[in-house]
């Protein structure tokens, strides 16, 4: 359910292309329906989280399903680009309350940071099939595979839990004492560290909402070869693999923050590195390292939530803080394209909320660390 919940989110450089060579769309209003369909899905995620702990589950994904439904037909029939950006909004609702529902019972596992990493896992091939088979779909075929994809999850509804087991924001710490015995703890975590993380995954989302929308049009746009970008969009995908089991390897030993904290600046710095121009060297480097990173930086952000949420209230809003940072992302890039700045500068400010990101985990991170020592061990 989660793979195919983002697979909107995966598949936007395709997506964007498409717009842009089958409904002749400009690059600026590219940029302005990708950021309504990712909208969309922020916006379904909040409401999703206000009532995931209260509402049977299932009825909430056959809501959404139908919602995906209605919005992705319609825009088999209304190929104007103001209808169609009112349509993206009504199926990233959609997107976002199903996706929302799946990262919350995902979170509530016995185990999430493996829970979230199997999905990341299967979600690098995932996104490498969408790669590989979006392009070869005209705009409706498009439509219609998110469609069928949606349906085919409805015959396994009954696995999904209709309500939560745990409360939200109660830990157990396993606490050393003096004497070297080791005793479990429940210990309450202030709301404001979620909503950190929430805020970090936010600022994460608009560096990568904006990269992936665009990074292909700006390599068209430096001269580079479509095919060869293609198909680095499918095989740099791949690479995704070796972040989740990167990431795996590292937590066992350095926990989660540690690690967060040197992804974070390594991106910024691969992403960075395009404003200064872009050639066949440099956009397969910068490709393969935000791939690898991208899931990186997932496992951990999504497992530090979950660790503290096991009822999903906090953790069906990671959808949303993804959405809204992809809604904001483009947005900003395409108003700074349309102002003529170039992609150079929207390179720059990709790397920026990247930055602040790791200034945002770096203050939660030395909290934890004189206030809940356990904890900040624990992520």
């Amino acid at each position: 359910m989660t793979l195919v919940g983002y697979a909107v989110l995966v598949g936007v450089p395709v997506i964007s292309t498409a717009w842009v060579e089958m409904l002749h769309f400009s690059e600026e209003q590219v940029g302005r329906v990708a950021g309504a369909d990712l909208g969309g899905l922020s916006l379904g995620a909040v409401i999703a989280s206000l009532l995931v702990s209260r509402m049977n589950r299932r009825v909430l994904v056959l809501i959404s399903v139908a919602i995906v439904i209605v919005s992705n037909g319609l825009c088999m029939f209304f190929i104007d680009y103001e209808t169609v950006l009112w349509l993206r909004v009504g199926a990233g609702l959609g997107s976002g309350i199903y996706t929302a529902v799946a990262v919350a019972t995902l979170g509530g596992s016995s185990n999430p940071a493996r829970a979230f990493n199997l999905m990341l896992f299967a979600f690098a091939f995932s996104q490498a099939l969408e790669m590989q088979v979006l392009p070869m779909l005209s705009m409706n075929g498009i439509y219609m595979a998110f469609i069928a994809c949606y349906l085919v999850g409805l015959p396994f509804l009954r696995w999904v839990p209709p309500r939560p087991l745990e409360k939200s924001l109660e830990v157990e710490l396993e606490i050393e004492e003096e004497d070297g015995k080791h005793h479990l703890e429940h210990r309450h975590v202030p709301a404001f560290i979620p909503w950190l993380v929430l805020a970090a995954i936010f600022f994460t989302y608009i560096n990568i909402g904006s990269y992936w929308t665009y990074i292909e049009l700006a390599s068209l746009d430096a001269g580079l070869d479509g095919h060869y970008v293609g198909r680095l969009l499918v095989w740099t995908s791949f690479f995704s693999l070796v972040g989740c089991a990167v990431a795996t390897l590292i937590s066992n030993r350095f926990g989660l923050a540690r690690p967060l904290l040197i992804a974070l600046f390594s991106m910024a710095t691969i992403v960075g590195m395009l404003s200064f121009g872009i050639n066949n060297v440099n956009i397969l480097i910068s490709m393969f390292s935000f791939n690898l990173l991208w899931i990186f930086v997932d496992v951990y952000q999504m497992s530090t939530v979950a660790n503290v949420d096991h009822s999903g209230s906090f953790a069906s809003l990671m959808p949303g803080a993804q959405g809204l940072g992809q809604i904001v992302g483009p947005n900003i890039a395409a108003s700074m394209l349309g102002a003529g700045l170039g992609y150079s500068k929207v390179f720059v400010m990709c790397a920026t909320a990247a930055i602040i990101g790791l200034i945002i985990y770096g203050a939660m991170y030395l909290w934890l660390r004189k206030s809940i020592p356990a904890l900040a061990k624990a992520t």
